[in-house]
């Protein structure tokens, strides 16, 4: 949308997740080209030029757009499979399918992954890709151009593997690349897609994959090229316990000391799952200003365990939340997110006391522009960020009785997405896709999981 024009949003609730979490609960946001104008109490001011539409959000409660920080999208084609599995073995179990994966297939996963978030409320999203099976394609550019068709803001985070089977790593040997060829093409992918600006629609980041699928030598030079081209590092790290005894009877350390040995603590780096972390971990994490991808829901389906979210935040380190793929979480959805991180927290040491709705909805969205580096652009809704959204309807049977819309948000069931924005462009209606074909979107990857599902039996 042209800068002078405008949107008026009014007579909503307005949770605006900013420092001293301002809140609104009858209030209006203008929109202007891509950024927030203004918002406040009450009704817009009157005599606002070049409006194109206003919208009456009565029974609404809006907030900034989700922000997913951790996810593998070509997962969508390989959901429902190895579900009574912990982490190693559900590995060893779905490599083997994965490492078959191609370009068309990962097109159509990125779309059904991307579909199912952005329907849900997630204005940024990120992928964590990491298998390029030799011959499969464009891997990146499928993905890259899936997020953009769908109109979300994206950040690709270019994966790598190269300890394979014969090297005492789970991939089969063909689905990892050489070290060589790992950096060439993660550098090439940041050179050909990585934007540098305050609105950035897509942006790189260097992602090798964990220590056990990893050469200490491919982490090693991956910092190094990160911190070369200036963009951030993600990877997996203190997941599960078998992950902490690989590190020590590996590299004769656990996985935090591990990562801070390779370059891997800083704050340009943030780290999927962090189960598994004693005090001194979350100190380092702490100090270093670390990011943590939380993610509840694959915790739980992998019996990964409960991280420690509230220490974290306590510490001071930075947390967003994360689907993870959907192999391990079959709903994709991060809105769920929000409910199942408290929820799941409150089972730890701290009980009741462990995460409140608010805190909830922070990791959700401003926790994750924190992560990816961005919270100076998105996460909250404030004058000059950037127009990234989401009107959530809480006037229906399932919360309308809930007198607190962020407690009704956070506790209650999946609430409808009425409008959802992003860079001042309306991606969702009425919990649709308005840029995408939904069932196309089903159809197609139902057909690639099933041509995945043949090519995989055929060995």
């Amino acid at each position: 949308m042209a800068a002078d024009r405008r949107i008026v949003i009014e007579n909503c609730s307005i949770a605006t997740v900013d420092a001293l979490d301002t809140e609104y609960a009858n209030g209006h946001l203008v929109l202007a080209g891509n950024r927030i104008e203004s918002l406040g109490a009450g009704r817009a001011p009157e005599g606002l030029e070049n409006v194109e539409l206003r919208i009456d959000a009565t029974g609404h409660l809006v907030t900034p757009g989700l922000v997913n920080t951790h996810h593998h999208f070509y997962q969508w084609i390989t959901r429902g499979l190895a579900t009574d599995h912990n982490l190693f073995d559900w590995l060893v179990a779905l490599y083997p399918t994965w490492a078959r994966i191609d370009e068309q297939m990962v097109r159509a996963a990125a779309q059904g992954s991307l579909a199912m978030m952005a329907r849900g409320g997630v204005t940024t999203a990120m992928d964590h890709h990491y298998v390029f099976p030799r011959g499969s394609g464009d891997l990146s550019g499928a993905i890259i151009g899936a997020a953009r068709d769908m109109g979300v803001r994206f950040t690709l985070a270019r994966g790598s593997m190269d300890r394979s089977e014969k090297d005492g790593g789970l991939p089969p040997d063909f689905a990892v690349e050489t070290l060589e060829d790992a950096l060439a093409a993660t550098e090439e992918t940041v050179g050909q897609h990585h934007d540098t600006s305050f609105d950035a629609m897509t942006q790189v980041a260097v992602a090798p994959c964990s220590p056990f699928s990893v050469s200490t030598e491919l982490m090693r030079q991956g910092a190094e090229l990160a911190r070369r081209l200036g963009v951030r590092l993600h990877t997996h790290g203190s997941e599960t316990v078998e992950e902490e005894k690989f590190c020590h009877e590996l590299f004769g350390m656990g996985p935090t000391d591990y990562f801070e040995s390779t370059g891997w603590l800083g704050e340009d780096v943030w780290m999927a799952h962090c189960v598994h972390m004693n005090d001194s971990d979350i100190d380092a994490f702490a100090r270093t200003k670390t990011g943590v991808a939380h993610c509840p829901s694959s915790n739980a389906r992998l019996a990964a365990g409960i991280a420690r979210v509230p220490d974290m935040l306590a510490a001071g380190v930075p947390v967003g939340l994360g689907v993870d793929g959907t192999a391990s979480n079959e709903s994709g959805e991060l809105h769920t997110e929000l409910r199942n991180a408290l929820l799941v927290n409150r089972l730890g040491a701290h009980r009741e006391a462990a995460l409140n709705a608010r805190q909830a909805l922070r990791l959700g969205t401003f926790g994750g522009a924190q992560v990816l580096g961005r919270a100076s652009q998105i996460g909250s809704l404030e004058p000059g960020k950037l127009a990234d959204l989401v009107l959530w309807k809480l006037d229906t049977l399932a919360h309308a009785s809930i007198a607190d819309p962020v407690t009704a948000l956070v506790f209650g069931a999946a609430a409808p997405v009425t409008a959802s924005f992003v860079n001042g462009r309306r991606i969702v209606e009425n919990s649709r896709l308005l840029h995408a074909d939904e069932d196309a979107i089903a159809r197609s990857t139902r057909e690639e999981a099933r041509r995945l599902a043949r090519i995989a039996a055929q060995g």
